[in-house]
């Protein structure tokens, strides 16, 4: 199995949107990508595929709330790691004497470290006292091939069993004019045709 973004990619794909037709919808990236190692095992050509997130939202999980003692114990510790580090580098040039050598940097590490992040904290005046991690996600994946090879894609994937696959419409539900916009070129195989004119 191998992971998408380990290669680059070439060709007019990799500089935009890709343009092609949904032969999948997904709720989960994990969804998305076995879908395309399906079609990998299959020997499909996997080059004329792509993973296209959908409504892209920035997620800030909070994780806690800060303190002095927690903001302290946290710097202290990260100094005591980084003077560990280099009380071993240091003990290697220091003959017999590594221990003591090794206790000194991890102790002068962690008190540092601790000054540093206490003080920056205070410096913060209560503006961020919160720890939190951030992520961007998507509502939905789409797996768009190019149309060529789609009709293919679509048969190959319905011999894959136990994933959940979300509807994809047939055509979008607003006005004419909202049709084939720039913003979705990913679309263009799954809109219907407009109505001839008078």
């Amino acid at each position: 199995m191998s992971s998408p973004r380990s290669a680059p990619t070439a060709g007019p794909a990799s500089r935009g949107l890709p343009r092609g037709e949904v032969i999948g919808r997904y709720g989960t990236y994990a969804d998305a990508q076995k879908a395309v190692d399906h079609l990998a095992d299959e020997q499909f050509e996997v080059a004329k595929v792509a993973i296209v997130g959908n409504d892209l939202k920035s997620v800030e999980q909070v994780t806690g709330r800060l303190s002095y003692p927690r903001v302290a114990g946290q710097g202290a510790l990260n100094g005591m790691v980084f003077g560990a580090f280099l009380g071993m580098i240091l003990s290697l040039l220091g003959g017999e004497q590594w221990l003591p050598t090794l206790a000194v940097s991890v102790l002068m590490g962690g008190a540092f470290w601790m000054l540093l992040a206490t003080v920056t904290y205070a410096m913060q005046r209560g503006r961020r006292d919160f720890t939190s991690t951030n992520q961007i996600v998507a509502t939905s994946y789409d797996v768009v091939a190019a149309p060529e090879v789609a009709h293919r894609a679509r048969q190959v994937l319905q011999g894959l069993r136990g994933l959940r696959s979300l509807p994809v419409p047939g055509a979008p539900a607003g006005p004419p004019q909202d049709r084939g916009r720039p913003g979705a070129p990913w679309q263009q195989g799954t809109q219907a045709a407009p109505p001839p004119g008078p």
